[in-house]
């Protein structure tokens, strides 16, 4: 792991990781996070500055969140009130699918996106096409050490760790809970018992993570 914190930077991330794709067709870098880090923010931001950077469409988005269980499937499963716990996705398939998109460049390979809206995945909502030379690929359990998700690093060219703390963690994470339907009390319920359990799961991943990204400042500033 190198000297931390390295500022959450768009432009000096995107650099880093268009020297890691050249000349070595493909590669996936992997952002990871407690839940209200601002792995999403930042995982976009990235891919954008690398399109801006290369003057082409060179870089993909893929996100953890595709492989959310469907609240019916956790429903049966009992797991409702603890969606987003490692249990809660499907490593298999999240797995599955970083592997082919290391493998299978000559046509595109479809992946599913979270729909917070609904709060369900999406099946087939965003392409990983032929041209693509990096995909930033975002998740709170990129670097979990149980199977299925310590398969995950071989498949990384770097892991970025977001370290953000608690405090802001927990305001975006309350702003996102109300924002999407739930009162304010639920919200604060959820976001420190469901999202903080999984975030004591998640914190000791950083010390396998190959940067720590300074979290608790707006993406891009200084």
């Amino acid at each position: 792991m190198e000297p931390s914190p390295h500022p959450a930077d768009p432009d000096l991330l995107a650099r880093r990781a268009l020297r890691l794709a050249a000349g070595a067709g493909r590669v996936i870098v992997g952002i990871v996070g407690s839940p209200g880090s601002g792995k999403t923010t930042l995982a976009r931001a990235v891919v954008e500055a690398a399109d801006r950077q290369a003057g082409e469409q060179v870089a993909a988005y893929l996100p953890m969140d595709g492989f959310h269980l469907a609240d019916a499937t956790l429903e049966a499963l009992g797991r409702q009130d603890r969606k987003g716990a490692i249990d809660t996705f499907d490593g298999w398939g999240f797995v599955a699918l970083l592997e082919r998109v290391l493998a299978e460049r000559d046509h595109p390979v479809y992946a599913p996106a979270f729909d917070r809206a609904v709060g369900e995945p999406i099946a087939g909502s965003l392409a990983v096409l032929p041209g693509t030379r990096l995909i930033v690929v975002e998740g709170n359990y990129l670097l979990a050490p149980s199977d299925p998700w310590s398969r995950i690093p071989r498949l990384l060219a770097e892991s970025w760790f977001i370290a953000t703390p608690e405090e802001e963690r927990l305001r975006r994470l309350v702003d996102r809970h109300t924002r999407h339907g739930r009162t304010p009390e639920a919200a604060l319920a959820w976001a420190r018992d469901v999202d903080g359990a999984n975030a004591r799961l998640i914190e000791p991943t950083a010390a396998s993570a190959t940067l720590i990204v300074d979290g608790g400042l707006p993406v891009g500033a200084a």
